[in-house]
């Protein structure tokens, strides 16, 4: 691997690293281990280990995009891959942050979505990258689906 490759790998590791912060500063705290959860509801502890391995999989698929095409041959891919970065960070913000599962729901919509587009705008230039995103889709099918329960189970109240 050359520099640049390699330079360019760093810088997806680090957006991967710069959303996985959101969910290190907004932390579940009381508020969450207050709320009613249904019985598949996993441990606390494994979010972080499949967090990890999944945002590795999130660079490097990136990665392998850009080093692909490069930022011009998949400008739209890219804006789309870091669209739902956004999407990603943001919703620890929602649902931890302001307490909202509602609209952290809402919120996951879009992250779901957001990960279909860049799968298939991935898949023409690289269908590794476009397969790597796959675990993440379904953990985060997962994450909406718990998401939902757990808003049905504590109605907001205003």
């Amino acid at each position: 691997m050359d520099m640049t490759s390699l330079l360019g790998l760093l810088v997806f590791i680090g957006l991967c690293f710069l959303t996985a912060l959101s969910g290190a500063f907004f932390m579940p705290g009381e508020w969450y281990r207050g709320l009613a959860k249904p019985s598949w509801n996993p441990p606390d502890w494994a979010f972080a280990p499949a967090w990890t391995v999944l945002y590795i999989m999130i660079a490097v698929s990136g990665w392998m995009v850009w080093r692909e095409a490069g930022l011009a041959g998949a400008a739209l891919p890219l804006v789309v891959y870091l669209a739902q970065l956004l999407f990603n960070a943001g919703w620890s913000a929602v649902f931890f942050g302001m307490k909202r599962p509602d609209l952290a729901f809402l919120e996951v919509i879009g992250l779901w979505l957001s990960i279909v587009a860049t799968i298939v705008l991935f898949w023409p230039v690289s269908r590794t990258a476009a397969l790597l995103l796959l675990p993440y889709l379904a953990w985060v099918s997962f994450a909406a689906t718990l998401n939902f329960t757990i808003w049905r189970l504590n109605p907001v109240r205003g």
